[in-house]
């Protein structure tokens, strides 16, 4: 067994944090996180952590290169400082798209942030609804992935849609939507498409499923510029989609990716807290489910040495 559970965060996402530690009754860990003007950032642990059980809450969102050095800066700060084990807990892992070689002379940046992490000095990896499964094999330490569906399911199964189809936006979301559908009850439909080089730019080329008529969620693990889920509504209306809903489980919202949901036929997107949304983003259309809850019980059982599997039973 491992000493006290302690946890500490960067500046990515302070209050999903404070809301974990306020789940488990422990307070959050004091430490000084704060960038220098020369652009170096400092890290200054003040609680005693020698031979604790820790846990770094710190998502590698926007800014993602100043999110990413503060949490390997932070494991490296606490590893110095004698913890007895270090647990990354990264619920958007940035990155997280470059996960292949998929053209010539490219980087797997996903499998270096794994490397970077694990260098650094943590001990184990958690996440949530990575961009591919294959991310958690990146690892060399145990990594554990978490997901939203089954509280997403749970939203829209009391939304009691009259005649649902889960539609992925392209053929590497199949599997996420086929899982959302069953858990749904629903149908599922498949949108394929080719994308276009590096540049967010796309193709539709084909829909697979009957959506005519039907109330459409689409689904995806992250809605960066939105340009897919745009190109997804677009194609759903002219098949005779009769409403439009929207879930992903990480808030990106980069680029023009706000004005592209508010001014589309969207009539809800559902999302989670693993990004903080600024007060800008907060669209009346936008509903903010927190995964906290779900992240705190995993760190509880991950510190008591219990399952974190049966947690998906329960789920």
């Amino acid at each position: 067994m491992y000493g006290k559970l302690s946890i500490f965060t960067g500046n990515a996402n302070p209050n999903f944090a404070r809301a974990m530690a306020e789940y488990l009754g422990v307070p959050l860990g004091r430490a000084d996180v704060f960038e220098f003007s020369n652009e170096n950032i400092f890290v200054r642990i003040w609680d005693l952590v020698r031979e604790q059980d820790v846990f770094v809450i710190q998502p590698t969102c926007s800014p993602v290169s100043k999110s990413t050095m503060e949490l390997l800066i932070m494991i490296d700060a606490l590893k110095r400082a004698s913890a007895a084990r270090i647990t990354a807990v990264v619920p958007y892992f940035g990155y997280g798209r470059t996960d292949k070689k998929d053209q010539p002379r490219v980087p797997i940046t996903a499998r270096l942030m794994a490397d970077l992490i694990t260098v650094a000095g943590a001990h184990r990896f958690l996440s949530m609804d990575l961009h591919a499964g294959q991310i958690q094999g990146f690892f060399s330490i145990p990594a554990d992935e978490l997901t939203a569906l089954n509280i997403m399911a749970r939203y829209f199964s009391e939304k009691r849609l009259e005649d649902a189809v889960v539609v992925a936006p392209d053929l590497g979301s199949a599997k996420r939507a086929r899982n959302f559908a069953e858990k749904l009850g629903a149908g599922l439909a498949v949108i394929e498409k080719r994308r276009i080089g590096n540049e967010s730019k796309s193709q539709v080329l084909n829909v697979i499923g009957e959506v005519a008529g039907r109330q459409a969620v689409i689904i995806d693990d992250e809605v960066d510029t939105a340009g897919s889920i745009i190109d997804a509504c677009r194609v759903l209306e002219d098949r005779g989609i009769s409403e439009i809903y929207a879930c992903c489980t990480h808030p990106v919202l980069s680029g023009p990716a706000v004005d592209r949901i508010r001014n589309s036929k969207i009539v809800e997107l559902v999302t989670t807290d693993t990004i903080p949304l600024p007060e800008w983003k907060r669209l009346d259309k936008i509903r903010v489910l927190s995964v906290a809850p779900l992240f705190a019980e995993t760190i509880k059982r991950i510190h008591d040495g219990g399952s974190i599997g049966a947690l998906f039973d329960e789920s």
